[in-house]
């Protein structure tokens, strides 16, 4: 599916900056990105965009379904683009996100679920010492 299409399917305006961080991120790979990252890899491509534009496309994108926001504390926020259910490994010396799959983890004991809500999701991060290799 070409990122246009992508865009559109999640009833995203195709503008040319949502094409342009929506072809750096979108690739078939599942990456862990903060806005930071994008704003970098933009400019090493030649795409000209503020810190500011950044934010608010990987922001639209978590709202349209096409990325996952993972706030790891006050300081850290990443983007996902695998939006799987799974879990995460984070690296602390280095910021390194790993995911796990949804199925490898079982939680148990969870407190009781007040009457009229339900269980949308559980994400777990296991935060690590050492770097990954």
């Amino acid at each position: 599916m070409s990122i246009v299409d992508r865009l559109q399917s999640a009833g995203l305006r195709a503008t040319p900056k949502r094409i342009a961080i929506g072809g750096l991120l979108f690739d078939g790979q599942d990456r862990h990105v903060t806005a930071d990252d994008v704003a970098v890899l933009a400019r090493k491509s030649g795409v000209r965009v503020s810190l500011a534009t950044v934010y608010n496309t990987l922001n639209q994108f978590v709202s349209a379904g096409l990325m996952k926001r993972i706030t790891l504390d006050t300081d850290r926020t990443y983007f996902d683009t695998n939006v799987s259910q799974h879990h995460h490994l984070f690296f602390e010396e280095n910021g390194v996100l790993h995911d796990i799959p949804g199925d490898s983890i079982r939680v148990e004991g969870l407190p009781e679920i007040p009457a009229g809500a339900k269980v949308r999701a559980i994400e777990v991060i296991v935060r690590m010492t050492g770097e990954k290799r």
